[in-house]
């Protein structure tokens, strides 16, 4: 195997290269986090609308290289959301044709049940940049749901605009999976906070609406439970972003994004 020069991000170190006559990928993760094990996370996907992952170890991966590799990003940037949308639909109908063994999963794949803890620690924490009341809602909705999952299933875990490539010869494909198991419905709470260039467009009442009926209807989705959790990641994902050590507050695109989405559920 020939490879170019390597290049590093703030998590991963990446290298481009060939591999007889495969174009490839080489992602080393630099420490261990939730896409520590996105090589056997995209295995288990078979191929279906994501990245093929040819090697993979806990922490690294070797992948085909997506060429010319654009993202989705773009295209709703580009004042298409409506197609991406139908993008990311159509990926995520083709990740869910095949629901893998639990023998193909790594332990420590988390449920979406694992990851409400992070309410618990918010609100133990004593922090107050995120207020307590939409800590509290969020927190409620995000359990309830947990509690009355129909079907869970292997899900991609960070699947958005910016984890989704054109590939010239397989098309639009998923990268870089956290991997949790969940219902179908929690998948989309990460798209409607992204692109994350343009929070005017995903705090908009009609996008979300728009975005939810597209998804809804295309993968036969429940609205209102797929509203829910929406709401419920937002809020989520604010604290996730304190936990990292990011300041947050009213102008935070994701509290933003649920204080819209509460008023819709309120009204709903």
């Amino acid at each position: 195997m020939s490879v170019e020069e390597p290049f590093e991000t703030a998590t991963s170190v990446i290298a481009f290269g060939d591999r007889g006559n495969q174009s490839v990928v080489l992602k080393v993760i630099k420490q261990a986090n939730d896409e520590w094990h996105s090589g056997r996370i995209l295995q288990a996907f078979d191929a279906n609308g994501v990245a093929r992952a040819y090697e993979h170890a806990p922490g690294a991966v070797l992948l085909e290289r997506l060429k010319p590799g654009n993202l989705l990003s773009e295209v709703s940037l580009g004042g298409r959301d409506a197609e991406a949308t139908e993008i990311l639909a159509d990926v995520m109908q083709q990740m869910s044709a095949r629901t893998p063994s639990q023998l193909e999963l790594p332990n420590a794949c988390a449920t979406v049940d694992d990851w409400a803890k992070g309410f618990e620690r918010y609100l133990a924490s004593g922090d107050q940049q995120i207020p307590q009341r939409l800590a509290v809602e969020g927190q409620k909705a995000y359990l309830d749901l947990c509690a009355s999952q129909r079907r869970p299933r292997l899900l991609h875990g960070d699947f958005q605009h910016y984890n989704v490539l054109y590939d010239s010869d397989r098309g639009w494909l998923a990268i870089d999976p956290k991997g949790v198991i969940g219902e179908l419905e929690y998948e989309i709470g990460a798209v409607l906070r992204n692109p994350y260039e343009k929070p005017e467009l995903f705090v908009s009442h009609s996008t979300i609406e728009r975005r939810l009926e597209q998804f809804t209807k295309r993968l036969n989705l429940d609205y209102e439970r797929t509203l829910r959790w929406g709401f419920a990641q937002a809020v989520l994902s604010a604290i996730w972003s304190i936990e990292d050590g990011f300041a947050v507050d009213e102008t935070n695109s994701a509290l933003k994004l649920a204080e819209v989405i509460r008023s819709m559920l309120a009204t709903g």
